[in-house]
């Protein structure tokens, strides 16, 4: 992979993270939830559900699933139910009902494990991500080359970029927040929300074709 065609991918990567998503908002919905430094946990599940995508391209499965209505709508439903869900354990989610600060009584912490497999499945069930790198990795694979460097090359660069758009952008912007998130009604709002956001980016994958 060339220089000139290395600096195209990373724009492309750059502009492709900062689109805000079901991973957007479930970094912050992290952020707020688990703090800055554990919201690491659940972009790192999405960006091994990134890893997937590729390679569902590269290996040609990524071409049956967009040519098979059948198989894409099973994902696109999977997908839309489980952002559905989330978004429904947020809004419904149950907070101090009390005056008193989170904070003074505190919960457990979600664990790694739990965070990394919400974030996994999040980026994952998502069909149009496979239809994107169809149309989006061909531009920056040459055939005339070896494919495996190129791709590890490519999935590198996504991987990096992402990470530092979710964890270094998304998670920090969510900061602020956090003073409202230490009372109930702070929390219960945000919960609300995300929640509601989560709801909205189902109905678009079922939705907007």
């Amino acid at each position: 992979m060339s220089l000139t065609v290395w600096f195209s991918l990373l724009t492309a990567s750059v502009v492709i993270s900062f689109t805000p998503g079901a991973g957007a908002i479930n970094t912050m919905s992290n952020a707020l939830a688990e703090g800055w430094r554990r919201s690491i946990w659940g972009v790192i599940g999405q960006q091994l559900a990134l890893i997937v995508h590729v390679v569902i391209v590269a290996a040609g499965v990524g071409l049956i699933v967009s040519r098979s209505p059948l198989l894409f709508d099973i994902i696109r439903y999977s997908g839309a139910a489980y952002l559905a869900y989330l978004g429904l354990r947020l809004i419904f989610a149950r907070v101090q009902n009390s005056s008193e600060t989170v904070e003074s009584s505190p919960r457990s912490p979600e664990s790694h494990w739990s965070m990394m497999r919400r974030g996994f499945w999040v980026n994952l069930l998502n069909p149009k991500a496979i239809v994107f790198f169809l149309a989006f990795i061909p531009q920056f694979i040459r055939l005339d080359q070896p494919a495996l460097p190129q791709y590890l090359i490519l999935i590198a660069t996504v991987v990096v970029v992402d990470v530092a758009v979710m964890w270094g952008f998304f998670a920090t912007a969510a900061r602020p927040f956090q003073r409202v998130a230490r009372t109930a009604r702070g929390q219960r709002a945000l919960n609300r929300v995300f929640g509601v956001l989560f709801l909205a980016v189902a109905a678009l994958l079922l939705f907007v074709h």
